[in-house]
């Protein structure tokens, strides 16, 4: 199959459908307007979503302008009622002190007690600004009170607040609140200071009002701000005079540094603007002065209360946008049709020229950008169809070569699938072009065949060459095949859009190599390892030995008696004899042990993984076996015997000689003992110098 057909076939698209074009495409356009996968329903969100910011944006500065003139006129006002109030408690305040004035001086300097009681009692129209009149001497003590209350007239005063202002600044002095020692009421006196012509304390006279009753703050209980609105009289100090919660009367204002307005006013200012008392939710508050009395008035409005209407008026905004955005919704909609009519008509021609209906797109339209789109499309049209002629060329140029190349190569596409393999790699894997790529992928041999994919993946996510040797398993014979694929990336994008493999069969190599590394290392004769294969696998095994300190013991030995068959039966016949000895010790030891003939008639076995136990056990068996081999010459038989020493590797030895040494000093020994013995020397019991005696 040509790499252009094999590709056309890859890329072939079949589309089936059951609904007639239109409703199809009505279907499509109605899928995309819910997932606004189209134009027109971007275009659509984007305009809702335009409209819905600069609403929200338009009630949001309404909100706060609102806001802000909301404050601006409230406080206005509550400043303007407070003056109000503060000027009307002023009053009050002052036609109580001037009638106590007027009172003292009627009295002069008199201190009787009975003619100070009958002045009072003339002065019986000022119940009706105080709850009563007291009169003190210039000890502080009651002598006169009216209306008379029992237990009044000889009460001491001189600890009060009150009566050391008034004696100290011998003027008129509002006292802080207290609770009356005969009524237990709440009160605040109003106190004049009695002097006589040298200007000497003579005592006070003092008006009594109760804070819960009397006329001094009635108007303040007629007040009406709104539902929640109300007003609060304190003193300088901070003391409650008076508030709609009868409960907070006489008690102190806490942290007044979280009272930002009252703190103002109770130091003398005007204070204006938003805040919190006792807790409440935020009120505008204003404040203003009673000063004879040293006493501030406060009125309230909750925030909340006065930004209802506000509130009520954004919300009818509100409603207002939402109806008025129903109703644009459709005339956009209409809208966005008619101005996008000539981008579906673009899309129809760009489909018919998909189809090769048409070679170009042509559009009436007055829209600039819409034309230029139509004119980059059709250049563009233009250079692919020549690049689409230059590449059916190129391919029919690649196909020849690929074809009439001894070489087995393959092409692969981005996604990592071969699409082309020319008929040298076909024929190399025996299998038809038509086979599948997971059918002859599960060829290769299993140990393999996870690198290979791990490889080719990474090959084709960085870009890298695939370099990898690998064993393909072809009719129960195994094919060695070095794989090179290089990736193809465009030159302006810099980017892979595939694979380009060349395959060569090792196999012949492969084999070649194995029989040289075998021969490397095997002694020809016996098939047994040689003195070079020996040592490399006691290096393995001493080194694993340190590392794990995994045991492994040694055995060196020689063959006893075997001068005389060379002598007498000449060379061929010691051949066979040491290849039957070497026959019967792989047949003796076990698998994972390794059996070298290192030289004449000089053998050693290595037992990893053994302990000297197990070796000792093992050298009998050993030398009963070979005991047991022999050969015959000219009616003779003869026979051999071994020579063996034994040892184990130890913390101690530095190399593998110094074990080596041991196990011959070993063999020589058994040597020495009459031979056809197995003799064990232990790391310990061993002296080098021994070996030079």
């Amino acid at each position: 199959m040509s790499h252009a057909r094999y590709r056309s076939r890859e890329n072939e698209q079949v589309s089936t459908t059951v609904l007639s074009a239109p409703l199809y495409k009505r279907l499509i356009q109605y899928k995309r307007l819910i997932q606004f996968r189209s134009l027109k329903s971007r275009l659509l969100l984007g305009l809702s979503a335009t409209l819905l910011v600069l609403a929200a944006t338009v009630l949001g500065l309404t909100w706060q302008a609102g806001q802000s003139m909301l404050q601006e006129s409230n406080v206005t006002h509550l400043r303007y009622e407070a003056n109000m109030l503060a000027d009307e408690i002023t009053q009050q305040v002052q036609n109580r002190i001037e009638a106590l004035e007027r009172l003292s001086q009627t009295m002069g300097t008199a201190s009787d007690a009975e003619w100070v009681q009958y002045e009072l009692a003339k002065n019986d129209a000022l119940l009706s600004w105080f709850e009563g009149v007291v009169v003190s001497n210039e000890e502080g003590t009651l002598i006169a009170d009216w209306p008379s209350v029992i237990g009044r007239v000889g009460l001491e005063t001189r600890d009060q607040e009150y009566f050391g202002m008034l004696r100290g600044t011998r003027s008129v002095y509002v006292s802080e609140p207290f609770i009356g020692r005969a009524s237990q009421m709440p009160l605040v006196l109003i106190g004049i200071p009695r002097l006589d012509a040298q200007g000497d304390f003579l005592g006070f006279i003092g008006g009594v009002v109760r804070l819960n009753s009397g006329g001094l703050f009635s108007r303040l209980a007629t007040i009406r701000l709104g539902n929640y609105g109300y007003s609060a009289v304190f003193t300088a100090s901070g003391k409650v005079l008076y508030h709609p919660d009868s409960q907070r009367v006489n008690t102190s204002i806490e942290n007044r540094e979280r009272h930002p307005n009252l703190d103002l006013a109770l130091d003398g200012w005007l204070g204006n603007g938003v805040g919190r008392l006792f807790g409440e939710q935020p009120l505008y508050q204003s404040y203003s002065q009673v000063w004879p009395a040293n006493w501030i008035v406060g009125l309230y409005l909750p925030v909340e209360q006065a930004q209802t209407p506000l509130a009520d008026f954004i919300h009818r905004l509100w409603w207002i946008w939402i109806v008025l955005a129903l109703f644009l919704l459709p005339v956009l909609w209409g809208l966005l049709a008619r101005i996008l009519s000539p981008l579906n008509l673009l899309e129809a021609q760009i489909g018919e020229v998909g189809q090769g209906r048409r070679s170009h797109v042509r559009l009436d339209t007055s829209m600039q950008e819409l034309q230029q789109v139509a004119d980059t499309f059709n250049r563009v049209e233009d250079e692919r169809q020549q690049l689409l002629d230059n590449l059916q060329e190129r391919e029919a140029f690649l196909d020849s070569v690929l074809n009439s190349s001894p070489q087995g190569m393959f092409v692969a596409n981005f996604g990592g699938r071969i699409t082309y393999m020319n008929p040298a790699l076909l024929n190399m894997l025996s299998i038809s072009a038509e086979t599948q790529m997971e059918t002859w992928l599960e060829k290769i041999h299993p140990d393999d065949r996870m690198g290979v994919a791990d490889l080719w993946a990474h090959s084709l996510k960085t870009g890298k060459d695939f370099v990898r040797q690998m064993r393909f398993i072809n009719n129960d014979e195994t094919l060695w095949l070095d794989v090179h694929a290089r990736s193809v990336m465009l030159s302006q994008q810099g980017h892979s859009i595939g694979l380009v493999g060349v395959v060569k069969d090792i196999t012949e190599r492969r084999q070649q190599e194995a029989l040289q590394r075998w021969e490397a290392e095997h002694d020809p004769l016996t098939g047994l390892l040689n003195r070079r294969g020996f040592l490399r696998r006691l290096e393995e095994a001493f080194a694993d030995f340190q590392k794990t300190s995994t045991p492994s013991a040694l055995l060196l030995f020689d063959l006893d008696h075997f001068k005389p068959i060379n002598d007498e039966g000449g060379h061929a016949l010691g051949d066979e004899m040491l290849r039957r000895v070497a026959q019967v010790i792989a047949w003796e030891v076990r698998r994972s042990d390794h059996v070298a003939r290192q030289g004449g008639d000089e053998f050693g076995v290595l037992l990893p993984s053994c302990t000297l136990v197990q070796a000792q056990r093992i050298a009998e068996a050993l030398r009963v076996a070979v005991s047991e081999v022999s050969v015959t010459h000219e009616g003779k038989v003869y026979n051999v015997t071994l020579s063996m020493g034994a040892t184990r590797f130890n913390e101690n030895d530095g190399s593998v000689e110094e074990a080596l040494t041991r196990a011959d000093a070993a063999s020589y020994e058994a040597k020495d003992r009459g031979r056809n013995e197995v003799v064990v020397k232990l790391p310990s019991e061993f002296d080098p110098l021994s070996l030079f005696d």
